[in-house]
């Protein structure tokens, strides 16, 4: 039987509170073993963190090869050096993950098949992934059911508190899943503005400009603004959203605003 969308909203908050292993990535890196958030001290040695912070972005590849992960990570220590280096940091893994496991058995999170290695995600909560499944399931209920669609795009734009791995910037392996973030909770806002225009305009404005604060150049969010404050009878404060847009693209990319853009606010002047 097929769960409707409420129950999985709900699973998906149940998940967060039962979950062994929480993972927040967006803002600040932390995680959380049980209610235990994990110190700094705990990782000791950087590469420890800088593997599982590379573990959770590739958690979705299925099986990676033990010299794939030196070779994206480590990539400047030759062959004997980055072995080592990977055993010294799974080990800090395992042990911050689950510092009681028995010696012999076989790590709980980090799965081990041959010279391959990855996440069990059963029994982890990752930020990112949450934010994901909210979307999927906000755009799922969007026409439908866009209460709940609401409910689910909301969840989602709560867990964003920024960048993805922030401390990671300039390693290449991040920038993927950075963009990738930005656009889905990009699109979650300007859903959710969307959506809300018409009964709550000043939330769509107010939703707008949590949007431009992620990107400037966002045009979806000035026609937001420009319709919200349209709705609200202020159309100097719409005229000045178009402005303002007009001169973001302008500096940043040499364009004009769309078509659709345009026609709106030759739509607001003539109203």
């Amino acid at each position: 039987m097929t769960k409707s969308i409420k129950d999985q909203l709900l699973e998906l908050s149940a998940k967060k509170e039962t979950a062994l292993i929480r993972v927040q990535t967006l803002g600040a890196f932390k995680v959380w073993r049980g209610d235990t958030k994990i110190g700094s001290k705990e990782w000791g040695r950087d590469t420890t963190l800088q593997l599982f912070q590379f573990l959770v972005t590739a958690r979705h590849r299925r099986g990676l090869h033990k010299e794939q992960i030196i070779d994206r990570v480590w990539e400047d220590l030759d062959g004997k050096a980055g072995e080592q280096n990977f055993k010294v940091s799974l080990h800090g893994v395992n042990k911050v993950l689950e510092p009681d496991r028995p010696s012999r058995t076989e790590a709980r999170f980090v799965l081990r098949q041959g010279r391959t290695y990855q996440l069990s995600l059963e029994e982890i909560w990752i930020d990112v992934d949450a934010i994901e499944q909210y979307v999927a399931l906000g755009n799922q209920a969007l026409i439908e059911q866009p209460k709940l669609a609401e409910e689910a795009y909301r969840e989602a734009i709560e867990l964003h508190h920024g960048v993805y791995l922030p401390s990671r910037l300039y390693e290449d392996w991040t920038s993927g899943e950075r963009e990738r973030i930005q656009v889905l909770i990009l699109g979650a806002i300007i859903t959710l503005g969307e959506l809300l225009v018409l009964e709550n305009p000043m939330e769509s404005i107010r939703l707008a400009q949590q949007a431009l604060l992620i990107d400037a150049a966002w045009e979806d969010a000035y026609r937001i603004q420009m319709e919200a404050y349209s709705q609200k009878g202020n159309r100097p404060q719409a005229i000045k959203a178009y402005q303002q847009c007009e001169k973001v693209l302008e500096k940043e990319f040499g364009i004009e605003p769309l078509p659709e853009t345009q026609a709106l606010v030759r739509k607001i002047k003539g109203m």
